[in-house]
């Protein structure tokens, strides 16, 4: 029987965040165009279709045939083909902010071959509430990620058919 031992220095958790990571064999400005291009978003990942380019100021929402409900995206920051920061509102009760604020990061690897995506959020409330919907996010974008491999490598939809 093994025995965890908790010290003075470990803080009671507080908060809760995840990032998830992959690797897509193109270069980062193809396939931060893959996020940010509405039309190629719609192909691989919002299933009832993305409107609007993700940069600032533009309007934007997503639709999920399988999740049905057309919701407005916020974007915070754009700088191609680095980094994307997006928010939209958050599960009642799951953070103190009201918003779900997603970070996706485009770093290349293998001499600009390759793309390593990362995909962070935090400030989820560490309640049964904020669990559900980090581990339901970090699902979501886990699924996301493969999504865009399978789609900007081989032209493959991983989504259709998948949800229902």
């Amino acid at each position: 029987m093994s025995q965890i031992e908790v010290t003075a220095d470990m803080a009671p958790l507080s908060e809760l965040s995840f990032s998830v990571s992959g690797r897509v064999s193109r270069p980062p400005a193809e396939v931060y165009e893959a996020v940010a291009d509405p039309a190629q978003l719609s192909r691989y990942f919002t299933t009832g279709g993305a409107q609007g380019r993700l940069e600032p100021d533009a309007d934007v929402s997503w639709d999920f045939a399988d999740f049905p409900g057309r919701f407005p995206v916020v974007v915070i920051e754009a700088k191609a083909p680095e980094r994307i920061v997006i928010e939209w509102a958050a599960a009642p009760g799951s953070n103190d902010t009201g918003t779900t604020r997603t970070v996706f990061e485009f770093a290349p690897i293998d001499d600009g071959a390759r793309t390593l995506v990362t995909i962070t959020e935090s400030t989820w409330r560490a309640t049964a509430g904020g669990a559900k919907s980090a581990f339901g996010n970090c699902e979501g974008w886990t699924g996301m990620l493969a999504a865009l491999k399978a789609w900007i490598e081989h032209g493959i939809n991983l989504r259709d058919g998948f949800y229902k």
